[in-house]
């Protein structure tokens, strides 16, 4: 099954709770909240209460994507506040196997994330203890780029390790996901497509801008 994750990076922060709930509304499948620190990546976003927010208005799931250094201190916090899955980047993980260990031992899924610039091969010896891998198709930091069509080889090869060794663990892609990529990642075996711009933006309402994501992969298959 295909899911879709809309990133509030993109949303009106003015409306933030119309925005969550009309996602929602529409069939989302979970809300990512792009945590940034102004270190890892250039500007500083949201915190856990930006996510405690979030959580007081749905109860869908709440994808924490921490694009930040030092993550092993801020994950208690992320959980506390309601995050159901939290993503650090193998890049600011100094120790990722033990991080992962952590993300889990507090109760909720352990993702992690690699950018444009990282080979897959660097998450070979953690595969058993992630839940769930992001791709980045751009590089992390800002919404509204072009997506990256080079890293759809990395999508290709990363699934056919993961059915080789039989782990079930999906593949999330994330940055420049619209109608017309979306069909791409999916075919190179992403299953969790996490969009932005191409869900909150002035052309269309949300749930237009989720059914056309919907339907550009239906339509393809």
């Amino acid at each position: 099954m295909i899911r879709f994750e809309a990133s509030i990076l993109s949303a009106d922060l003015m409306r933030l709770e119309s925005q969550v709930q009309d996602a929602v509304a529409a069939g989302i499948d979970g809300i990512q909240i792009d945590v940034m620190d102004g270190r890892f990546v250039p500007p500083i976003t949201f915190g856990d209460n930006i996510v405690k927010a979030v959580r007081s208005v749905t109860d869908t799931v709440l994808d924490v994507h921490l694009m930040i250094v030092e993550p092993d201190e801020q994950i208690e916090a992320f959980v506390e506040a309601g995050a159901d899955r939290i993503f650090i980047h193998q890049e600011a993980s100094l120790h990722l196997h033990r991080t992962l260990q952590s993300i889990r031992k507090a109760g909720v899924e352990a993702g992690v994330s690699i950018n444009p610039g990282t080979s897959w091969t660097v998450l070979e010896e953690v595969l058993e203890l992630t839940d769930i891998i992001q791709v980045m198709t751009v590089n992390p930091g800002w919404g509204g780029q072009s997506f990256i069509h080079g890293q759809l080889e990395k999508i290709r090869t990363l699934d056919k390790v993961l059915r080789k060794r039989k782990l079930d663990v999906p593949i999330a892609v994330d940055g420049g996901i619209d109608p017309v990529t979306a069909p791409l990642v999916v075919e190179a075996g992403a299953s969790v497509l996490i969009a932005g711009s191409s869900i909150y933006n002035d052309r269309a309402p949300v749930d237009v801008n989720i059914k056309a994501l919907r339907q550009s992969v239906a339509s393809s298959k």
